[in-house]
């Protein structure tokens, strides 16, 4: 309440303020009313990709430690949408469209993928009459080396190669990733 009144009292005395000076004078800056701070984020883009950095984030259901726990994510190196930020809080949502609020420093800028869907192949060379080396199914999660194109070179926990970028979630579709 202190602050709401203070804000009235500093508005209430620049109106009147403004009503004493002469006819055609504007106040100057120092006369006027200080601007609430505006939102500051990363400054990087939104959407954009990032990753779990830990095997238990707590998502809350608004941005900061007062709001509740909704649930929990488990599984460390998944890929997030950062669709939001608010201050040091970020807005994810996950693969399956589950959204809610995390601290930044629980987030990583690491690219990774989820096989969304269905089984993907993982090719020895980027085209599709490339060698299979192996199948990802469904939740298989990995890091993402490079896209460029239709493919992206990923690495799972014991192999390696490339898989067509539509079968990834965490990545758009024409980003290049270096």
């Amino acid at each position: 309440m202190r602050i709401r009144s203070s804000v009235l009292l500093w508005a209430s005395f620049t109106v009147l303020a403004a009503l004493c000076l002469p006819a055609g004078r504007t106040p100057h800056a120092a006369d006027k009313a200080p601007i609430a701070p505006q939102n500051k984020g990363s400054g990087l883009p939104i959407p954009r990709f990032a990753s779990l950095r830990s095997d238990e984030v707590n998502v809350r259901t608004g941005p900061g430690s007062r709001y509740p726990i909704d649930w929990k994510f488990t599984r460390k190196s998944m890929p997030v949408e950062i669709v939001a930020e608010y201050e040091n809080w970020r807005k994810i949502r996950d693969w399956q469209g589950a959204s809610g609020w995390v601290y930044h420093s629980l987030l990583t800028g690491k690219r990774s993928f989820i096989i969304a869907s269905k089984a993907a192949s993982l090719h020895k060379t980027p085209a599709t009459s490339a060698e299979v080396v192996a199948k990802l199914e469904p939740e298989v999660i990995g890091e993402i080396r490079s896209c460029a194109g239709d493919w992206c070179r990923v690495k799972t926990a014991s192999v390696s190669g490339w898989v067509e970028r539509t079968s990834l979630w965490g990545v758009y579709k024409s980003e290049p990733i270096n």
